[in-house]
């Protein structure tokens, strides 16, 4: 074993974790998990069998990650957060058969306490502020807040604030790397 567990995680035959990744106090891992290298999962933490999580990715205290979420490398979940896999979910109603995947890209930060709605994809370096609602899909660098989420700027890989108009064009270098962001037809890219 070349990942670390602490004695009450429980780790279900099956599962794929790589190494240098970090299993805190009651956290369970499900038999069809695949999860990467330098992971960090927080106490009570549930991965469930078909997930997938990239390469550092850090999952904070009391997150289920369930069933069709895909959390692709730099991921980053804060504390409480929530992912739902069914849409319109009755108890007496069984709906195993209607999850609607979600996607988070690559460097995306999920503030503590924010929901994911299923079926949505988060894109690369989007960040989510603390208890916002995500029910669509998000753009690459887009800062959202409130709930439901809407976009009030646009940040860094860095994470910090860009001064970027919402809508427009734009150019703005991120004091902390040196890196350029581009704004053109409602998306920023990164120079280089």
């Amino acid at each position: 074993m070349n990942y670390q567990v602490h004695e009450t995680a429980i780790i279900d035959e099956g599962a794929t974790i790589g190494e240098d990744t970090r299993i805190w106090h009651w956290v369970h891992v499900c038999g069809g998990a695949r999860i990467g290298k330098k992971c960090s999962f927080g106490q009570n933490v549930f991965v469930g069998n078909r997930v997938e999580i990239g390469d550092n990715v850090k999952v904070q205290n009391n997150v289920s990650v369930y069933d069709d979420v895909t959390l692709e490398d730099d991921v980053f979940c804060g504390p409480s957060m929530v992912f739902t896999n069914v849409y319109n979910p009755r108890s007496a109603v069984s709906r195993k058969d209607e999850y609607r995947p979600t996607h988070v890209k690559q460097g995306a930060t999920l503030g503590a306490n924010c929901t994911i709605v299923c079926g949505v994809t988060v894109g690369r370096y989007a960040f989510i502020g603390a208890g916002a609602v995500i029910n669509r899909d998000i753009p690459d660098y887009a800062l959202m807040v409130g709930v439901p989420a809407k976009q009030i700027g646009w940040m860094s890989e860095y994470g910090e604030r860009l001064d970027l108009p919402l809508k427009g064009e734009g150019r703005v270098t991120c004091p902390h790397t040196g890196d350029v962001y581009h704004l053109s037809h409602g998306k920023v890219t990164k120079e280089g």
